[in-house]
């Protein structure tokens, strides 16, 4: 995936937050309701992970050097990572103490119709950036069911967009539904109960991030298939089998691959320095993302033990 297309759903999702941000907290003044300072505060967590997902996707652009050899990618990984921690907190954590605090202590809600309107308006908003991001994700996701794009993703900016627009409208909606029964029934504790949701459901989706987060920054390989298509291209030509390799991500769009190849044998050195130049090529025509393959030359020993 290019750059630019996450950078679209994060600029997206960062404008809508902040708008909605603002919109909310009027709104909690106005009205009193937890389940909108429940998501003001989510709205406002949500706009500084945009800003660091900005700040990830600028650090990683910086040179490698003698101490990070092989650059700065995976600061893509660790500001992410640290969104789902933000999200959890912030979202996800103060939600439920609102929710309790409010369940405990209820207090009645005034202009109602205020927080109605407002809420609205955030799910238009809202809708507009979840839009964004899934048109943003289908360019790159192919077959793939939208789980198994979050799930194998090696960008990790559209998940976390994907999943945080998700989880803001349904708030939103949940937000909406608490208001809207406290109003008709005249009884708070459906706001809380509508707070306590909220944070419930934030907090789902922070452990979602944080697992896959997670796994990104420890280093994930290639996916089966581009395995499967590396493997392929390096046995080819004057290579006979791959002995053993092993592939990981130093950053959204730069995979390394390590492998032992098997060449024919009694080679000279300039057909051994050749083929290898050669398996490079292949596979960097198949898997462009593979920009850093080191080969190490072998023989087919178990060839020779079975002759």
């Amino acid at each position: 995936m290019s750059a630019g297309g996450g950078t679209k759903a994060i600029i997206a999702a960062l404008l809508a937050n902040a708008g909605i941000a603002v919109a909310k907290f009027v709104g909690f003044v106005i009205t009193g309701s937890s389940s909108m300072l429940a998501e003001s505060v989510h709205s406002l967590a949500d706009t500084s992970n945009q800003g660091l997902l900005l700040l990830g996707q600028k650090t990683a652009k910086r040179k490698a050097n003698r101490l990070h050899p092989f650059g700065y990618g995976r600061d893509r990984y660790f500001w992410s990572f640290v969104v789902a921690l933000m999200l959890f907190t912030l979202g996800s954590v103060f939600a439920l103490y609102e929710g309790i605090h409010k369940l405990q202590h209820p207090e009645p809600l005034t202009s109602p119709i205020v927080a109605v309107a407002i809420l609205l308006v955030a799910i238009g908003l809202e809708t507009y950036s979840f839009m964004t991001a899934i048109r943003e994700s289908k360019l790159i996701k192919g077959d793939a069911t939208w789980w198994q794009f979050i799930r194998n993703s090696r960008t990790p900016e559209l998940p976390v967009v994907l999943l945080e627009d998700a989880g803001a409208l349904i708030g939103l909606v949940l937000a909406l539904i608490g208001v809207g029964l406290a109003t008709l029934t005249g009884d708070p504790v459906f706001d809380a109960l509508g707070t306590i949701a909220i944070g419930l459901l934030l907090g789902v989706i922070a452990i979602i991030l944080i697992i896959e987060m997670k796994s990104l920054l420890i280093g994930e390989g290639a996916s089966d298939k581009d395995l499967d298509v590396i493997c392929d291209e390096l046995a080819a030509g004057k290579v006979q089998r791959v002995i053993h390799i092993k592939t990981q991500y130093i950053g959204p769009e730069e995979l390394l691959v390590a492998a032992k190849i098997a060449l024919e044998p009694q080679l000279p050195l300039d057909e051994v320095a050749q083929a290898i130049n050669d398996a490079e090529q292949r596979v960097r025509n198949k898997v462009p993302h593979a920009r850093l393959i080191y080969l190490e030359p072998d023989l087919d020993r178990s060839a020779v033990a079975n002759a």
